[in-house]
């Protein structure tokens, strides 16, 4: 890799199952010749539709990072990384290298199905252990699926909840970036906690350079 060239990424979620939507995607992700795509969660709508959710991007050489959300279980999401492997990879209490940058995320909500729910201070541990396996390289980008407490997408639903265990995780980790989605009207919302920043990267994607 050539020095100082930026790491161009596609971080999308909520897919629910829309395949419609994974391929205008796995588009995106070609046309804008982006190094890697992360997808942040509720790939299926209640482990309805697993089928080609992850396909589309590797047929255009794309590798795959994802967590669960609250719409698949963790078992649905190891099942989705042994199908796709090697060149898809479920991080949820894992983490991944990839040009001197250090991935780590943990998957699911705190607060709602139909997914079992995990407890705050589990959310908490694997995000800060992930964090650890990565505490060496220069850029850190922390991925989750639900959002955290006291900020301003939290205002934008009623439905879902935040977390307190990511916003914890972002205020003593300070990754470079904190991914998540989750709350479908705050598609595209950046904000600022510390040094950093904060997006929900929504259904249509978006594009971050590291």
């Amino acid at each position: 890799m050539e020095e100082n060239k930026k790491t161009k990424i596609l971080a999308a979620g909520d897919l629910h199952g829309d395949l419609s939507l994974v391929y205008k995607l796995a588009e995106k992700a070609e046309r804008e010749n982006v190094d890697l795509v992360i997808l942040a969660g509720d790939l299926t709508m209640a482990e309805a539709s697993t089928d080609n959710i992850i396909g589309p991007f590797l047929k255009k050489g794309k590798k795959v990072l994802f967590i669960p959300g609250n719409h698949e279980s963790f078992a649905t999401a190891d099942f989705l990384g042994e199908v796709y492997k090697p060149n898809a990879k479920n991080i949820h209490g894992y983490s991944f290298k990839f040009n001197n940058i250090g991935i780590f995320g943990a998957g699911g909500t705190t607060n709602i199905g139909p997914a079992v729910p995990i407890t705050e201070e589990e959310m908490f541990n694997l995000l800060k252990r992930g964090s650890e396996r990565v505490k060496d390289l220069a850029k850190k980008i922390m991925v989750t699926h639900i959002h955290p407490s006291d900020t301003k997408m939290e205002k934008m639903s009623r439905i879902v909840s935040p977390s307190r265990a990511v916003r914890k995780a972002i205020e003593q980790l300070q990754p470079d970036f904190a991914l998540c989605s989750h709350v479908h009207e705050a598609d595209g919302l950046e904000e600022q906690i510390g040094k950093t920043r904060l997006i929900n990267v929504g259904r249509r994607g978006k594009i971050i350079e590291v």
